[in-house]
């Protein structure tokens, strides 16, 4: 195994400026597939507090989208033109795709990426205080991968920090602003391996 990542020299190198025009690109969706979108839009709207921005469905491919973010519901246009195109100009968007009829199909499921064969990783919420969030999913039965004061039992050494999963099993992972980059810095000079991290010997 390799026991050096790397470096921040060669990290800077690898990156280059793009052309002009990409300026103007933002990060704008991110897809997850759902198996019951009944349960996932309870999930990021009642216990994230997303708002569902709109809804596509497709009769002839037997498919649904749902473009959720975190915006007041009331800015939301009430023409379907102008809804779609301020749905498209949000940043850091979730896109949930359900496929009609998967919630009934009990072998359908999909891998959410921390386990082999290993790909998607996670999303990340920042929130005021990590603890406090976390206390309200765990008074609403929300799944743990790892709560705030874990580490010592754990290969994640990064305290105060949580991972929970959506309905589908996908990660989320629940940062603060002000307390988490002091937890990763801490954490680094201390040698820890921040990139590791669950109970399941899960390398992400």
């Amino acid at each position: 195994m390799v026991d050096k990542g790397l470096s921040d020299d060669a990290a800077a190198a690898a990156c280059k400026d793009g052309d002009p025009m990409t300026k103007d690109f933002m990060m704008q969706q991110t897809m997850l597939r759902v198996k019951d979108p009944v349960k996932s839009l309870d999930f990021y709207t009642r216990i994230l507090g997303m708002t569902l921005l709109q809804k596509f469905d497709f009769p002839s491919m037997h498919f649904s989208l749902f473009f959720l973010g975190f915006e007041d519901k009331y800015d939301i246009p009430t023409d379907v033109e102008e809804k779609t195109a301020w749905t498209f100009s949000r940043r850091a968007t979730i896109e949930l795709t359900h496929n009609w009829g998967s919630e009934s199909d009990e072998c359908q499921s999909y891998h959410h990426g921390n386990s082999d064969p290993q790909g998607f990783g996670h999303i990340g919420i920042s929130v005021p205080d990590v603890s406090a969030a976390c206390k309200l999913f765990e008074e609403q039965g929300v799944t743990f991968v790892k709560k705030p004061d874990d580490g010592d039992d754990v290969k994640c050494k990064v305290k105060g920090l949580a991972f929970i999963q959506d309905p589908d099993g996908y990660w989320i992972e629940i940062v603060s602003q002000e307390l988490t980059p002091r937890y990763l810095l801490q954490s680094e000079q201390a040698g820890h391996d921040v990139a590791s991290l669950d109970e399941h010997n899960i390398e992400v």
